[in-house]
Formats: structure tokens, C-alpha cells, sequence
């Protein structure tokens, strides 16, 4: 019998620096299993520049919190003992671990180098803006704590395309690309090319990086026994890269491996252009999904919902589109701040977990709240996580017929009992929907597993009910037989 596969992200950006993280984890793991989480997409869990950092600033992909560099063992996150008991803690309940990889860049090395270069403009890397010169920059990892333990590579400035700071200068706005090498032509074509991002850019065509980062990941694969990627920043890297990678280390583990792909646009033309690049080696975070959600939220009544599917990767990729309603980077104060209104997110939350198609990631500071920005858990996501794994199955009919009130069914299937559902959701005011979830379901009470509505449905001959939802709310019906189930206990 198959489930529904949901993940969940489990970080947000504002977490303590205390190194409990990774116990915390291992903590959770039954709760998470309870509820129907099946995977996990966990931080990044090797050295940063610092203690503090999340981990997104890479200095070495080897120390997992096992060395005394950068001023400390553990990462934010804890030790690498704590990263691997974790692990096991998700796998002996059945659910499988994402790690966030991170191969755009390298920051924080130890060591300074001479080196050429001229300057490209920050907002347009296609147009040259200065002559070669010498710059000073912070190029070279020897890693003098780690010892060459599990790795002897150095890296130093051939294996990197450029960066944004000179130790003479300290020029402001400009990007130095170092002589002799070029950007990647086939990377997003935001600011003329957006191969750079941030640090000391890792130069992905060099034969001697690309080797040492296959290494590198079946060494991580095998070490710490995690299920799936999570690849950060793909439309900064060179297209063919991460499909090259993934094939010969799918090669030569002899599994599927899977792969989901942060590639950070709106536009679904960009998405599907890039799914068609690597082949389909990899899903992708729906990005328009998202912007969806967050503009409907931000217009309220003024948005027609029957056009909320409408240009996103789960429209036209389902196969291929993992679907979110928030993350670490769209929480309020970071880069990409997109937060979906309070209000709005119980109905996007409906939208990704009682739908077929599409694998959904809840994210952690919606389940749980965030204490540090002031905001709430999501009500009932708990819930709606548990009915995706009891009852959302079986053909499913959209009921698009209304700008402010939209529903669906799942009509259930024989292989999980009691399954099927009635969805009814509202962006103004109060009202129903008469819809049909089957005649194999005549008969049967349906309660509204949200709690607005204590009066059971019950399904007429013909396998039709009316729900009903409150204003800018969503009520989601499911067969009062084994409603227990849906107790949660956070």
C-alpha cells in the first residue's frame, strides 16, 4: 500500500547557537513519524565561517563538526556524532534524510593570494567595467585543523572563476573575474549572468574541482548514510554540472538517489527551461507556487483563486515539483522575504498537502511556530499533514467554479480505508459547495476535521455532500469513521 510522501523542512533560519540541534532532531523523529512526515530535509551540517552561521558560507565540506577549525568543533548544529545519531534516530522511524548541499562557493579561507583580474559590473557580469589588475584575495583552504583527514585537496584560486573582494582596494559594487577564466554560459540570466553569487566562486569546469566534489559526495553519502539532496543555489551553477554529477554518482551507488533543486524564479519558464537542461535528473522547488500563494495573501479578497495553479511546476511538472508555502529565505529580514500572510497560510498549506501530485515540504516555523519573529503555528497543520496520509487518495475532481471560493474532492481508493475528502476554502467571505466524492461514499457522515462546523454531511445517493467553509478559512471533510485518528500530539 503506498503513502503520500511529505517532507518537512526541518530548520528555520533564527535557530539557537547552542549545538543542540542535532539532538533535537533525534528527539523529534517519532512525533514526525506519527503525524506522516516521510522525509526530512535537514541544514547544512558541515563547517562554516563561523559558529553562528547557518551554514549556506561553506569553508569545509569534510568537517561535520568532528575538527577544531574556526574556532570551533561542533557546528551551529552540534558534532558530527550528534549529525550521524540523528540520522539514524529519522531512519529507525522510518523516514528518510535530505541533505542541503552547498557547491556554489567557499568562504572564509586560510590564506591569502596574489592574483589577476578585471572587474565586472555587479548588476550586468557580461559588461567588463575594468582592465586587468592584481588583486589580493582569500583563495587558499588548507584546512590546517582537519590534517588532510578524509581529503589532501587545497584549494586555491585556479579552482575558483572570482569574487567580490580585493584586501587592497576593497572596492565596493564590483566583481573580479580572475584572468584566463570566463562565467558559465549556461547558468540563470539574471544581472547578464548569475554564475557569481557570493564568495570565492567555485569554478565547476575545472576537471580537478569537479573530481574532488564527486569524491566528496559519495564520501558524504556513504559516511553519514542520508537518503536525498537538497542542491542550494542551482541557477548559479553551470546546468550541465549537477546533471553530469548526478548521473555518475547515481552510477556508481547503484540507487536512484533523489534530488530536489533550488533554482529561485517565478517565472515557470525559467523552471521548465532548466528541468529540460539536466535531463530531469532532479525536482525542483516550485518558486511560482509559492509567489502565488504569497500574492494572494497580500491582495486578500482581491485575488481570484481560480487562477492560483495557474504557471506554476505543479501544473505543468507535477512529477518534477516539490511544493512549499515558506522557507528559511523567505522569512521576514532575509534576502528573499516573501512571507505568506498568517491568515492565508492554513488555505495554501490545503493546497499543497490534500492535492494529488507534487511531493509538499512543511516548513519547520510553520509546524512549530517562531518564538523569535513573534509568529504562530499554523493551525491545525498537524491535522491536515495526518489527513494527507489517511485520506488524500483516489481521483480528484476541482470545483474552480467561484473567484473566492474554491474546493475539490479525493474520492479515496480501496487500498486505504475511509480515504477520500471534500476540500471547501474561502479568501472573503463564508459559503458552500455542492460536490461529489462518490457513490461508493451514499450514505456516510463527513465531519469537518477543521472543527468549524459540528454537524456532520451526510453523502446522498448519488455521492454528493454540501460543505461548507468559513470566511477566509478552509474546512476539509473527511469520513467521520476513524476520525480519531486525527488527534495530534505536537
Amino acid at each position: 500500500m503506498s503513502v503520500n510522501q511529505t517532507m518537512m523542512q526541518y530548520f528555520e533560519w533564527y535557530l539557537p547557537n547552542d549545538g543542540l540541534w542535532w539532538k533535537r532532531c533525534a528527539a523529534k523523529a517519532k512525533n514526525l513519524n506519527d503525524i506522516g512526515i516521510t522525509e526530512v530535509w535537514l541544514p547544512p551540517a558541515y563547517k562554516a565561517i563561523s559558529q553562528e552561521d547557518v551554514g549556506y558560507s561553506v569553508y569545509d565540506l569534510y568537517d561535520l563538526g568532528e575538527f577544531d577549525q574556526k574556532d570551533t568543533v561542533r557546528t551551529k548544529y552540534g558534532t558530527k556524532e550528534e549529525y550521524l545519531e540523528a540520522i539514524q534516530a529519522f531512519h529507525s522511524e522510518g523516514i528518510r534524510v535530505f541533505a542541503d548541499i552547498v557547491l556554489n562557493h567557499r568562504m572564509g579561507a586560510d590564506e591569502a593570494e596574489d592574483v589577476t583580474a578585471v572587474t565586472d559590473s555587479a548588476e550586468n557580469r557580461t559588461q567588463q567595467v575594468g582592465g586587468e589588475r592584481l588583486v589580493r584575495v582569500w583563495s587558499k583552504f588548507t584546512f590546517p585543523g582537519r590534517h588532510g583527514k578524509y581529503s589532501n585537496f587545497i584549494w586555491d584560486h585556479r579552482h575558483f572563476s572570482g569574487t567580490d573582494y580585493d584586501e587592497n582596494n576593497r572596492d565596493q559594487g564590483l566583481i573580479y573575474r580572475f584572468t584566463g577564466n570566463n562565467w558559465a554560459k549556461d547558468t540563470d540570466p539574471e544581472k547578464g549572468n548569475f554564475d557569481y553569487l557570493m564568495g570565492m566562486n567555485v569554478q565547476m569546469s575545472n576537471p580537478e574541482v569537479a573530481e574532488e566534489i564527486r569524491k566528496w559526495l559519495l564520501w558524504y553519502i556513504r559516511e553519514t548514510g542520508i537518503d536525498g539532496l537538497r542542491l542550494d543555489a542551482v541557477k548559479h551553477i553551470s546546468f550541465s554540472f549537477y546533471k553530469d554529477l548526478l548521473q555518475n554518482v547515481r552510477r556508481e551507488l547503484g540507487t536512484g538517489l533523489p534530488a530536489v533543486g533550488e533554482y529561485w524564479n517565478a517565472d515557470l519558464g525559467r523552471l521548465l527551461y532548466y528541468l529540460d537542461q539536466v535531463n530531469g535528473e532532479m525536482s525542483l522547488f516550485d518558486v511560482a507556487l509559492h509567489y502565488q500563494f504569497f500574492n494572494a495573501s497580500q491582495a486578500g479578497g482581491e485575488y481570484d483563486l481560480r487562477h492560483i495553479f495557474e504557471n506554476t511546476l505543479i501544473e505543468q511538472r507535477p512529477d518534477h515539483a516539490v511544493t512549499f508555502v515558506d522557507n528559511h529565505d523567505t522569512q521576514y529580514g532575509q534576502s528573499l522575504q516573501s512571507f505568506v500572510s498568517d491568515a492565508f497560510k492554513p488555505l495554501a498549506y490545503a493546497m499543497i498537502l490534500l492535492r494529488e501530485g507534487g511531493t509538499p515540504c512543511v516548513f519547520y516555523s510553520d509546524y512549530y511556530g517562531n518564538p523569535v519573529q513573534d509568529r504562530p503555528m499554523v493551525p491545525n497543520l498537524g491535522k491536515m499533514i495526518k489527513i494527507r496520509r489517511g485520506y488524500a487518495y483516489g481521483e480528484q475532481e476541482d470545483y474552480f467554479d467561484d473567484p473566492h471560493i474554491i474546493g475539490w474532492v479525493r474520492r479515496g481508493t480501496a487500498d486505504h480505508p475511509e480515504s477520500g475528502l471534500a476540500v471547501v476554502l474561502s479568501n472573503t467571505v463564508e459559503g458552500e459547495k455542492r460536490m461529489k466524492v462518490g457513490k461508493e461514499h451514499a450514505g456516510a457522515a463527513f465531519r469537518d476535521a477543521m472543527g468549524c462546523f459540528p454537524d456532520p454531511v451526510i453523502i446522498d445517493e448519488e455521492g454528493y455532500g454540501v460543505f461548507g467553509t468559513r470566511g477566509m478559512d478552509v474546512s476539509v471533510w473527511v469520513r467521520e469513521a476513524g476520525f480519531e485518528y486525527l488527534v495530534v500530539t505536537e
